[in-house]
C-alpha cells in the first residue's frame, strides 16, 4: 500500500493542479449559510481558468437542485459541474440490473429521478417484489420506509446505498448520516449494501473525468469520506478544518485516510505549504519540532500556536505520528497534545 505523506509546495497550492474537487457540507457552506472565505477562493480560483468540480454524497437533490443552492451564494456552477453519489449509485445499478427492473427507492428526489432516468421502474412497497433497494440520504425519511427496505431485501431484493456516511454536518452541530439510516437496515437484515459514493473511488473519477483533468485536487473536510476516498482514487487531497475532521482525528488516522495537505480554510489553496521535514529525533515544520520518543509524542514550539504556527505545529505532529507508524513504532495517541 502506498503511504501518503504530507508534500509541501513552494507556489500556491491551486497551481499545481488542473481541476478542483470540492466536497460541499462543511467545506463550502454548513447549514444554510456559507463558509467563511469559501465563494471568494472559490471565484478566485474558477477567474484562473482552473475548472471546479461539487462532489457530494447527499443523493436527496438533483445537480439542478444543487446548482441552483450553490449559484445563491454568488457562485458561477451549472447541473454539468456536479457530481452526486446518487449518480454514482445508478450507474453500478444499471450495470447489474435489467432496464425495467423494479426498484424501492428510500431517499429524496434527486435519487428518484436518478433511478428512472436509467429506465428502472420506482415501487414503494416490498408487496410490489422489487428487483432492488436503493437508499440515499433524506431528512423526511421515516421508520416505515426503512421497515419496507428491510422487508424487501430479506425477500431477497438487492441492496445499494449511495453513501455511508455515519454522520454530516448541521448549523446546529453534527447529525445522523446516511450511513447510519443505512445501518439500520443492515441490522435488521444482515445485508450489507453495495455503495457508491464516497469514499468509493468512482465518484471521483467521474468528477475529474468531467474536464479531463490530469492533476485533480480534492478538497474535504472528513477523513472517512472525502480523503479516504482521494487516497483510494489515486489522487491528492486537501483537509481543511471547517467541517467534520479535527486535528487530533488527523494526526491519528489511519494511512487509508490521510490527507497530502491540511488548510484552516480554503484560503489555503492560495498559499504555499511549507513540507515537514526530519531533523536528528525531531519532525520540523515552522517553529514546531516533534518526535515520537518511548511511544510518547512530544512537542515544542518557540511561537504561540495561532494561526499558521498552529497549522505548521499540526503538520510536524502528523509528520512524526505517522513517520512512526509506518514504520511498526508503538505510538501513544492519548499523549497527542492539545491543540
Amino acid at each position: 500500500m502506498t503511504r501518503v505523506k504530507l508534500r509541501g509546495t513552494q507556489t500556491p497550492l491551486i497551481e499545481d493542479h488542473d481541476a478542483l474537487l470540492l466536497d460541499l457540507d462543511g467545506v463550502v457552506y454548513l447549514g444554510p449559510n456559507a463558509i467563511p472565505h469559501a465563494v471568494e477562493t472559490i471565484t478566485s480560483i474558477q477567474s484562473g481558468g482552473i475548472p471546479v468540480a461539487y462532489v457530494t454524497n447527499n443523493s436527496s437533490r438533483s445537480p439542478q437542485t444543487v446548482a441552483e443552492h450553490l449559484q445563491g451564494y454568488g457562485l458561477d456552477v451549472n447541473p454539468d459541474h456536479v457530481a452526486t453519489s446518487a449518480q454514482a449509485a445508478v450507474a453500478i445499478m444499471a450495470k447489474e440490473l435489467e432496464v425495467g427492473s423494479r426498484v424501492l427507492v428510500v431517499g429524496g428526489p434527486g435519487l428518484r429521478a436518478e433511478v428512472t432516468g436509467i429506465g428502472m421502474q420506482i415501487v414503494d412497497s416490498k408487496d410490489d417484489k422489487p428487483h432492488a433497494v436503493v437508499q440515499g440520504f433524506s431528512p423526511q425519511i421515516t421508520w416505515a420506509e426503512l421497515a419496507e427496505a428491510a422487508y424487501a431485501v430479506n425477500e431477497g431484493a438487492r441492496f445499494y446505498a449511495t453513501n455511508t456516511d455515519l454522520s454530516i454536518p448541521t448549523e446546529r452541530g453534527r447529525a445522523p448520516g446516511n450511513g447510519s439510516l443505512v445501518a439500520g437496515i443492515t441490522n435488521a437484515t444482515g445485508v450489507v449494501p453495495t455503495s457508491a459514493g464516497k469514499p468509493e473511488p468512482e465518484l471521483f473519477w467521474h468528477a475529474a473525468g468531467m474536464f479531463g483533468a490530469k492533476a485533480p485536487l480534492m478538497v474535504g473536510d472528513r477523513l472517512d469520506t472525502d480523503l479516504a476516498g482521494a487516497v483510494a482514487a489515486g489522487m491528492p487531497g486537501l483537509l481543511v478544518f471547517t467541517g467534520v475532521s479535527d486535528a487530533r482525528s488527523v494526526i491519528a488516522c489511519v494511512p487509508q485516510e490521510r490527507p497530502t495537505y491540511l488548510a484552516a480554510d480554503m484560503r489555503g489553496l492560495l498559499s504555499a505549504h511549507p513540507e515537514p521535514r526530519i531533523e536528528g529525533e525531531y519532525w520540523v515544520c515552522g517553529d514546531s519540532r516533534v518526535r515520537v520518543k518511548d511511544s510518547v509524542v512530544e512537542f515544542e514550539s518557540a511561537s504561540n500556536l495561532e494561526g499558521d504556527a498552529r497549522l505548521d505545529s499540526i503538520r510536524a505532529m502528523c509528520a512524526a505520528v505517522w513517520h512512526a507508524v509506518d514504520n511498526a513504532i508503538e505510538v501513544d495517541f492519548t499523549s497527542i497534545p492539545s491543540l
